[in-house]
């Protein structure tokens, strides 16, 4: 088997030239590069995926960062990306940030080092711009982290809209949100937004609640939910900017004696699996999730090919009847 000093012999340079040429440092000409290249291939010499990626001067690599992978969501957001990469012959290198800052610049550095060909971000965190080196393709899953970084989202907005008319269209009076931090520039918020409006332009009673991070975090909202009901009893309605919380949300109706739908009804967004698999199944606004993968992956090999990219794109929405509506 070839190893660095066969390469060096045949190009006739040194090893430490045949180094620098495959960790990319300093001044190499054009000639010798060709050298180093013509006996890599011709000795077959590929020692790690590193410096096969140097040979090709990409890495068929794209990084993921999400906040978990237990999240259903993300879950689903994943395998999609995963397999529209595979089918254009990249591989996915996954990172959990679990919402830590510091995990998350670790990583952002980490697939940098490693020269993958673009990340896709899917994280909550508000100061990750500085730590993104220049070059780099990124794309970011439904949040803005700046005006020069690709966003896919769905159409949050209009899911607000479908979910709120909905809940009206079916009699309810005194309507509740129950969505994540809106201090973050994330582009869910839409979701509340477009509830407001239509609540204010109904005349219907309505009311925001906004969990926390560590409810986030655990994903367990059960102890807002609580609150929720035994501060505002006549709430008949509630749209919930998860299908995580909207199952959540029947669960403490339930034990606290309500009906659903009878005395109250809830819409998640989303559309995971837990959706179909609660008692009663979930009312959700189904995001495309797999588009949304897609999409992330094509902006990412357009942007390494150095071709224009959409700064937005955002993917219609459609609302799913089931039985807790």
């Amino acid at each position: 088997m070839a190893n660095l000093k066969d390469v060096a012999a045949l190009a006739g340079i040194s090893i430490t030239t045949v180094s620098r040429v495959l960790n990319n440092r300093g001044y190499i000409s054009k000639e010798t590069r060709k050298k180093v290249y013509d006996a890599m291939k011709k000795l077959n010499y590929s020692p790690n995926e590193v410096a096969r990626s140097l040979f090709r001067q990409h890495t068929n690599m794209i990084g993921v960062i999400v906040p978990s992978i237990s999240n259903p969501f993300y879950g689903k957001l994943a395998e999609a990306i995963e397999t529209h990469a595979a089918a254009k012959g990249f591989k996915v290198m996954l990172c959990n940030s679990f919402h830590e800052t510091e995990k998350e610049i670790e990583y952002i550095k980490m697939l940098e080092g490693n020269k993958v060909d673009g990340v896709i971000i899917g994280s909550r965190s508000t100061n990750l711009v500085e730590y993104m080196g220049t070059g780099l393709p990124f794309v970011t899953i439904d949040r803005i982290l700046s005006d020069s970084i690709p966003c896919v989202s769905s159409d949050n907005y209009q899911g607000g809209v479908l979910a709120t008319q909905f809940l009206i269209e079916k009699g309810c009076k005194n309507l509740a949100f129950i969505g994540g931090s809106r201090k973050l520039n994330m582009m869910a918020n839409k979701r509340n937004e477009a509830f407001m409006t239509i609540c204010k332009d109904a005349g219907v009673k309505c009311m925001s609640l906004e969990t926390g991070e560590e409810e986030l975090s655990a994903m367990d909202y059960v102890a807002c939910i609580e609150r929720l009901f035994r501060e505002n009893p006549k709430v008949d309605g509630v749209f919930a900017s998860s299908d995580l919380i909207a199952a959540q949300t029947i669960q403490t109706a339930v034990k606290s004696g309500r009906k659903v739908p009878q005395d109250i009804r809830v819409i998640g967004y989303d559309d995971i699996i837990v959706a179909r698999m609660t008692t009663p199944s979930i009312t959700t606004i189904r995001q495309p999730i797999n588009e949304m993968g897609r999409y992330a992956v094509d902006i990412i090999l357009d942007e390494a090919k150095g071709e224009i990219v959409p700064k937005t794109t955002v993917l219609p929405v459609r609302l799913i009847v089931r039985e807790s509506t």
